[in-house]
């Protein structure tokens, strides 16, 4: 691997935005799950298919797992975005583009963890709806919509990528 420029960069508004309003998310998530813990029935969904039907089912301890997993990523993903000169890049960084690409695949991430705990956040509340007998399954809507949260952030960025000249 090439020797990479490391960078210091500056957020702007709207990155500093998406970081309060993830670490908002996951403090919303983990105040609904451990809310609404208490009501929720010994067994409860654990997982859905591609229909978004509940096809396994576990003890309530496991809607914890939904939260934890959401917080796991989205700190991971904080961490790692503090070196974007790790990262893989579809050029090689220099010192001219590197506060380009950089600045880019960082946007790319924090979009990403904002997403990853919105989905997180939404199969919770859907889980916990379930479980209360409030609604049946996910949604037909809900596979489309996550990929969606996912892929069409992951191709813009990607091009806006491509799009930065070397």
């Amino acid at each position: 691997m090439e020797k990479r420029p490391r960078l210091k960069l500056e957020r702007s508004t709207a990155d500093k935005l998406f970081e309060i309003a993830g670490w908002l998310l996951i403090s919303v998530v983990w105040g609904f799950t451990l809310t609404n813990y208490p009501n929720l029935p010994e067994t409860i969904p654990t997982h859905y298919n591609g229909a978004g039907q509940a096809d396994g089912f576990g003890g309530k301890a496991s809607i914890l797992t939904l939260p934890l997993i959401a917080s796991i990523l989205f700190v991971g993903l904080t961490v790692l975005n503090r070196f974007p000169h790790v990262f893989n890049y579809p050029t090689i960084i220099t010192q001219e583009n590197a506060f380009r690409h950089y600045t880019n695949s960082t946007r790319m991430i924090r979009y990403l963890k904002f997403s990853i705990v919105f989905i997180f956040g939404l199969i919770t509340l859907k889980t916990i709806n379930n479980a209360n007998g409030k609604e049946n399954g996910l949604g037909v809507w809900f596979l489309p919509l996550s990929m969606a949260l996912i892929f069409i952030p992951i191709i813009y960025f990607m091009i806006k990528s491509f799009q930065t000249k070397q």
